[in-house]
């Protein structure tokens, strides 16, 4: 059974390059834990529903692939040292503990190395509360490495994919 694979980006820009930094370390981590299913879910084309008071069945069935997933790769950008507000409003919707059965990755992306404890402080306590299990470091992308990002996600998805493959198979037992 193939493990499913979300990637979570929560940059209001759409095709932003953290959604090409999220997209390609979830490609690279699923490479090494075996058979998955990858889906990507964009925050920024649910922007303006998320926002809205009004129900919305896009915002709704969002929710839903998110709390299916088996492993979840949540990426922003740093913004004001911390993640995104429209990674925060969408976070709101899921209850405390409604990831309990999900294996969380943060990854943030940054302009500035002075920011990279963000990604631990802030991100990683979230998922946490939600009931993640968050078993490896997170993920940092500066956007100095951008030329090198096959390498640095490469390393950190070496990193990583053991105790992601470890978490998957305990949780799903």
């Amino acid at each position: 059974m193939a493990t499913r694979l979300v990637s979570l980006i929560g940059n209001p820009r759409p095709g932003s390059r953290t959604r090409a930094a999220a997209v390609q370390a979830a490609e690279l981590v699923g490479g090494r834990i075996g058979p998955v299913e990858q889906e990507i879910l964009d925050l920024s084309a649910l922007a303006p529903a998320l926002g809205s008071p009004s129900a919305s069945a896009a915002v709704e069935a969002a929710v839903q692939t998110v709390l299916d997933a088996d492993v979840l790769v949540v990426a922003s950008p740093t913004y004001k040292g911390a993640y995104t507000g429209l990674l925060k409003t969408f976070l709101d919707r899921l209850s405390s503990g409604a990831l309990a059965s999900t294996v969380a990755l943060p990854l943030m992306v940054m302009g500035d190395a002075r920011h990279a404890l963000a990604v631990e402080v802030h991100l990683r306590p979230v998922l946490v509360e939600l009931g993640a299990f968050v078993p490896t470091p997170g993920g940092v992308l500066l956007e100095s490495q951008f030329d090198q990002a096959d390498k640095v996600l490469d390393d950190w998805a070496r990193r990583v994919a053991p105790q992601v493959e470890a978490a998957v198979s305990c949780i799903s037992y």
